[in-house]
């Protein structure tokens, strides 16, 4: 059964730098790491060395922000 996931970090490239938080759902944090990588490399041209993940936390469903994440999960329960 997935996880939520709430990831925040920041991009940092030569002209362009900002700040996230995203939620995720993942089985492992190391799996909502991975798919961070591959969305921000994708959607911003982000190297893996650019995007600094800061820390990655559990979120309980009563607080999970994204409505398409909530939906998700709470129809799993």
């Amino acid at each position: 059964m997935s996880k939520v996931f709430r990831v925040t970090g920041e991009i940092v490239k030569p002209n362009f730098r900002t700040s996230f938080s995203k939620e995720i759902r993942a089985i492992k944090p190391e799996h909502a790491q991975e798919q961070i990588y591959t969305e921000f490399g994708s959607k911003h041209r982000a190297k893996r060395f650019q995007i600094k993940i800061l820390k990655i936390e559990e979120v309980p469903t009563k607080k999970i922000e994204d409505s398409t994440i909530r939906r998700l999960a709470v129809g799993e329960e």
